[in-house]
């Protein structure tokens, strides 16, 4: 088996229709995100459990080439409606970052950032369970989607610890990792991260994870709603949330610089 060096995690937030090109940045077509897998799995990318990321970067068993791990914040219930169907033909796993305290509820933080003032439904507990039936995984997203950094100490741990309680106990398993909300952190953050009992926590930074990332600032990729299946092959390729042709050229470009006589080596 060709095993891989390094892995990318995809970060998707809502899949459905977008009311306005504020919401194009967090919400994807569904039409868009199963064109999107379907590139993926032509050119030999396949998706692998959050779970085996997290024991791999840990000196577990190896991951195969073409290996990558696909995440949802929030909970949206638009995953569940657009983006399962579409796994499930793949027999890909995927994880969901819950926030806790609403569960059932709607995506209110975004209330006042949204020019609409639209929020969209979030994922109920029927739900949730149906879906640890089909290949998905549950993981932590604080409990009311708080600005971390921003919280005293004890804010901070509640929204930490209380969050992996409540879902530890909705799932009926322990709750190992958490996605920061924003992804905000600072060193603060990653040691009430720590001392909260997260094994693993994802960070909104672009890139790559090789086995000497931290594994309290695992790096994801940012899908936009207005990516298109080749700008996501971009960002797959180059580890960057800039997925036009414009950066690739950029980069090639540089690669026949570095190469000139006097160029930098």
């Amino acid at each position: 088996m060709n095993t891989v060096g390094r892995v990318p995690v995809l970060m998707y937030h809502r899949v459905g229709p977008a009311g306005n090109a504020w919401e194009a940045r967090y919400s994807i077509d569904p039409d868009n995100f199963a064109a999107q897998m379907r590139v993926l799995a032509r050119k030999g990318f396949h998706a692998v459990r959050l779970e085996d990321l997290v024991a791999w970067l840990d000196g577990g068993p190896a991951l195969a080439q073409g290996a990558f791990v696909l995440t949802f914040d929030d909970g949206f219930r638009g995953v569940r409606d657009h983006a399962l169907p579409v796994l499930e033909r793949l027999g890909w796993p995927c994880t969901v970052f819950l926030v806790s305290d609403l569960i059932g509820a709607e995506d209110v933080w975004t209330r006042t950032e949204n020019p609409s003032g639209a929020t969209y439904p979030l994922l109920d507990e029927a739900e949730i369970r149906d879906m640890m039936h089909r290949n998905v995984s549950f993981h932590s997203h604080t409990r009311s989607h708080a600005d971390l950094p921003t919280l005293d100490d004890e804010a901070l741990a509640d929204q930490l610890a209380g969050s992996r309680a409540a879902l530890t106990q909705l799932l009926g398993h322990d709750v190992d990792c958490i996605a920061y909300p924003f992804g905000r952190l600072d060193a603060r953050v990653e040691a009430a991260t720590r001392a909260a009992g997260y094994r693993a926590a994802f960070s909104t930074q672009p890139g790559f994870n090789r086995r000497d990332v931290n594994p309290y600032r695992i790096r994801r990729l940012d899908v936009f709603g207005t990516d298109t299946p080749a700008m996501l092959l971009r960002k797959m390729r180059f580890g960057s949330n800039d997925g036009s042709l414009a950066h690739a050229v950029r980069y090639y470009l540089g690669r026949v610089t570095q190469r000139l006589p006097g160029g930098r080596r």
